[in-house]
């Protein structure tokens, strides 16, 4: 459905550097910065950005938005959560676990970045 998911950060060399952490214990790649100085990390299902605001003004993260991202297993979400923390993230919600969804259950993981942004680490169980 989605093609990428791109987010405004304050400084990309370090959301790069917290990205790399998180992301790489789902399995992903270190991001490529390209000429511009955005950051973007590639899969077969698509592909998320960092990126200064072009705007020039200060990044800010979206109230209420949530950016998830696949993990293959429990132990996986886990690993991104404990990345997160280590590489400067805030633990946020409840401690990582099991959740009950309408249709299935999720273990799931929520951290917010350096910039604020909320992200969690989703396995469907």
């Amino acid at each position: 459905m989605f093609s990428h998911v791109m987010i405004g950060v304050n400084d990309v060399a370090r959301a790069k550097a917290f990205y790399d952490a998180v992301l790489g214990k789902l399995g992903h790649k270190p991001g490529v910065m390209d000429p511009k100085g955005r950051c973007f990390y590639m899969s077969e299902h698509g592909v998320f950005a960092l990126t200064k605001p072009i705007d020039g003004e200060e990044a800010t993260h979206a109230n209420g938005g949530t950016i998830g991202f696949r993990a293959s297993s429990p132990s996986m979400v886990d690993d991104f959560h404990g990345a997160g923390i280590v590489a400067g993230g805030k633990p946020i919600e409840d401690p990582p676990g099991v959740r009950e969804g309408s249709i299935t259950k999720l273990y799931m993981a929520y951290l917010r970045d350096l910039d604020g942004n909320k992200i969690c680490a989703v396995n469907f169980m």
